[in-house]
């Protein structure tokens, strides 16, 4: 276990499904250390495309009593994560100063072995550049020194219009992820996996029906 364990907590509760945390993190890390992220015929009958965020959206409940759930997922920079051991050049490493999983491209092959381990569907293949990408917690963002501090943070909380993202150190219970956690019921997706993700959510209050 690291020390210290940046992650993101998304409250399931004030998401709108707006995309903004998409399309900031498109926007950011297509030009920063971690880019390009390259489209291949965007406007054409079958576009591809390289996200290292993506918003899902169903419906839950029965007619009439449905509701809409919008769900954010990208990488959860797992406090195990079953992504490193599996790869055979090292390019998959998870660093010991912040727990945030990475990718050194220089040494990934593209042998897709790191999308196969990960239970979250969490890796890409970008197809031009031919290596595996993913959520870097917007390393080259949080670091910075020439930004306010207030804007150190991933691309896709700065955007995010409702708040629905928080990030910090989940193993310093005095930080606002780990008291919004513990207040109000936190959760990892799919714990049985054993890979204990760092990124956490926020459970949706159920809607109260008349009728």
């Amino acid at each position: 276990m690291t020390k210290k364990q940046l992650a993101l907590v998304i409250d399931l509760n004030v998401c709108v499904g707006c995309h903004a945390c998409v399309t900031s993190c498109k926007e950011w890390n297509n030009a920063g250390e971690a880019g390009p992220l390259t489209d291949q015929n965007p406007y054409g009958k079958d576009p591809t495309g390289t996200f290292f965020n993506r918003v899902q959206t169903f419906e839950v409940g029965e007619f009439p009593h449905t509701e809409t759930v919008h769900f954010p997922k990208s990488c959860l920079h797992c406090e195990d994560p079953p992504c490193v051991p599996v790869c055979p050049t090292g390019a998959s490493y998870k660093r010991a100063e912040d727990g945030i999983v990475l990718v050194d491209y220089d040494k990934c092959i593209g042998c897709k072995y790191c999308a196969w381990a990960c239970p979250y569907g969490a890796r890409e293949m970008d197809q031009q550049e031919k290596v595996m990408t993913k959520c870097t917690l917007c390393v080259d963002r949080i670091y910075d020194e020439l930004l306010p501090p207030q804007d150190r943070q991933p691309a896709c909380v700065m955007a995010c219009p409702t708040n629905a993202r928080l990030f910090g150190d989940v193993h310093d219970p005095e930080s606002v992820v780990s008291k919004a956690i513990r207040e109000r019921g936190g959760y990892s997706l799919m714990p049985e996996w054993e890979t204990r993700p760092a990124n956490q959510y926020l459970p949706r209050r159920k809607a109260e029906y008349e009728g």
